[in-house]
C-alpha cells in the first residue's frame, strides 16, 4: 500500500512512500453516491437548455434591441423553443450527456462546437421544410459559435462545482513499485487538481482498497495484461462511476490509439466495460426505427412472397424459431424462414456451413441471398435486434466460444444484427475468432455511416452469391 507500515507489507519502495505520502494530503473518504454524482450531472440538461434559450433571445436583443423584424414576439418565443429542443436533442446522441470522470477529461469546446454546428443546421433544416423562421436567420451564425462556448463554459463550471462538492479526484495506482514511483513523482508535479489516496501491487486487492480509500479513480500504470481488470472488476468500478485508466506503453503507440487523456503528463487511455455509451445505443435504436419505416412499403410484399414460396416448397413451418444471445448476453427468439429439414439440429446445435447438407431442395439460394432472415424485421422492431450488428448465436455455442476465445462477450455490447461486418467479410466456414475480430472492429468504431457501409456491401455480397 501507500504507506507500508499501516499494512505491514512493502508494496512500496522508501523513496515511492516518501513522494506519495507529499502528495497524499488528505486520506478522508468523502465520494458522493454514484447515484447522486449522475444526478448533479445531469443538471446540465436544465442548465444547457436554459442557457441556449436565453442566448438566443440576447442575441435578438443585440441585433434588433426589442422591436424585433417581421413576427410578433411570441412568434420567436415558440421557435427558441424548438431551436433549444432540437439542439438538446443533438447534444444527447452526440454524448455530452454521458458521465464523464474527473480527471484526463477531453476539451469540450471541439465537441461542443461540432455538435452546436449539427444542431444549427437543423435548425435551417425546420426553416426550409415548414417555412417558419426558428429565429432570424443571421442570429443561427452567432448562435453556432456562441452556443459552443456556452455549453463548454457548462462543464468547466460544472466540474468545478463537483470539485467544490466532492473534494479531489482520489487516484489509486496499480503496478509494480518501481513504475508507481515514477507515476507518484509525474502526478505529484503535475496533477494538482487530484489526490493519490493509495498504491497496489496485487491486483486482488484493487476492489477491498478502492473501497477503504474511497477511490474514485484506478491508474495502471504498469504494462500489464488487461485481463487484470476486464471483464470484472471493471464492470463493478464502472457501476460505482470508478474511473480506469491504462498508461500507454511506447509499443501501443503501434496501435495507432488517437483518444488518450493527459493525466500527470503521462498519456493513458480510458477502459470502459462496454464500447457505446448509452445514448449512442438509443441513437441507433432511433436509427433503425426510421429505417423500418423506410424499408416497409418494399420489405412487407417482399416477405410476404417468400413466404408463399417456402410454403409451396418446404411445406409446413414456414417460421424457424430459435433462441438466440442477443444484448449484454440476454436470450431472446430469432424468426427466420425455414430453410432446413425440420430435425436439422436432432443431435444439438451445429454450426452452419457452407453447402450444408441440411438445407432442404430449392432454399439454398435464400440462404446465399439472406432472404431467410426477413422476419428478423420483426425481431428490429421490438427492440432485440438491430439492422446492423454481430450475427447472434445460439447460448450453447455463446458458452463454448466465452471459454475458448478471450473476449467474445463484447460482441454483446450492442444488438446483434441481420448482417454485419463479419457477414460482409467473411462466410459461414470462417473461423469464429476471425469472426470476432470483425465483430469488434463494428463495436468500437460504431457510427451510422459504418451502417450503411455495410447495408451497402451487404446488397453486393447478396447479388453475387445469388450469381453463382
Amino acid at each position: 500500500m501507500l504507506v507500508q507500515e499501516r499494512l505491514g507489507r512493502p508494496d512500496v519502495d522508501a523513496d515511492s512512500e516518501a513522494l506519495a505520502t507529499a502528495c497524499n494530503h488528505e486520506l478522508r473518504v468523502n465520494v458522493p453516491a454514484a447515484s447522486a454524482k449522475r444526478r448533479g450531472f445531469r443538471c446540465l440538461y436544465l442548465v444547457d437548455a436554459a442557457t441556449l434559450f436565453v442566448a438566443m433571445a440576447a442575441i435578438t436583443v443585440a441585433r434588433f434591441g426589442f422591436d424585433w423584424p417581421t413576427y410578433p414576439r411570441s412568434h420567436y418565443f415558440v421557435g427558441f423553443a424548438i431551436a433549444t429542443l432540437l439542439h438538446m436533442t443533438v447534444y444527447y446522441f452526440g454524448g455530452l450527456y454521458e458521465f464523464e470522470q474527473r480527471i484526463g477529461h477531453r476539451p469540450w469546446l471541439p465537441r461542443a462546437l461540432l455538435l452546436t454546428l449539427v444542431a444549427v443546421g437543423c435548425d435551417a433544416t425546420v426553416t426550409l421544410l415548414t417555412g417558419r423562421y426558428l429565429m432570424p436567420r443571421g442570429n443561427l451564425v452567432v448562435l453556432a459559435v456562441a452556443g459552443a462556448v456556452l455549453i463548454s463554459f457548462n462543464r468547466w463550471g460544472a466540474r468545478r462545482v463537483r470539485l467544490l462538492r466532492a473534494g479531489k479526484p482520489r487516484m489509486l495506482l496499480v503496478g509494480s513499485p518501481g513504475d508507481i514511483a515514477s507515476a507518484v513523482q509525474h502526478l505529484a508535479d503535475a496533477e494538482t487538481d487530484a489526490v493519490i489516496a493509495g498504491s497496489v501491487t496485487d491486483p486482488a486487492l484493487i476492489v477491498a482498497e478502492v473501497d477503504r480509500l474511497g477511490a474514485t479513480e484506478l491508474l495502471l500504470v504498469s504494462d500489464q495484461a488487461l485481463g487484470i481488470v476486464y471483464p470484472e472488476p471493471l464492470g463493478e468500478l464502472e457501476r460505482r462511476d470508478v474511473g480506469v485508466f491504462r498508461l500507454i506503453a511506447p509499443a501501443d503507440t503501434l496501435l495507432g490509439l488517437q483518444r488518450t487523456r493527459q493525466i500527470g503528463g503521462m498519456p493513458f487511455v480510458a477502459l470502459r466495460e462496454h464500447a457505446l455509451p448509452a445514448s449512442r445505443l438509443r441513437f441507433k435504436r432511433l436509427l433503425d426505427l426510421a429505417y423500418l419505416a423506410l424499408l416497409a412499403p418494399i420489405a412487407l410484399p417482399l416477405a410476404a412472397a417468400v413466404a408463399l414460396y417456402v410454403r409451396v416448397v418446404g411445406g409446413r413451418g414456414v417460421l424457424y424459431r430459435q433462441e438466440r444471445v442477443g444484448r449484454a448476453g440476454v436470450p431472446f427468439v430469432l424468426v427466420k424462414f425455414r430453410t432446413m429439414e425440420r430435425d436439422a439440429e436432432a443431435d444439438g446445435p451445429v454450426l452452419a456451413a457452407s453447402n450444408d447438407p441440411r438445407v432442404t431442395n430449392g432454399m439454398s439460394w435464400l440462404r446465399r441471398t439472406r432472404l431467410d432472415e426477413l422476419p428478423q424485421l420483426w425481431n428490429v422492431l421490438t427492440g432485440t435486434m438491430s439492422l446492423v450488428g454481430p450475427r447472434p448465436e445460439r447460448p450453447q455455442i455463446v458458452a463454448r466460444l466465452e471459454g475458448e476465445i478471450a473476449g467474445y462477450a463484447r460482441r454483446h455490447d450492442v444488438p446483434p444484427g441481420i448482417t454485419g461486418l463479419a457477414q460482409t467479410q467473411a462466410h459461414y466456414q470462417t473461423d469464429p475468432g476471425y469472426k470476432l475480430g470483425h465483430d469488434l472492429q463494428y463495436v468500437v468504431n460504431w457510427s451510422p455511416v459504418l451502417d450503411w457501409e455495410i447495408l451497402a456491401k451487404s446488397l453486393v455480397v447478396m447479388a453475387r452469391r445469388n450469381a453463382r
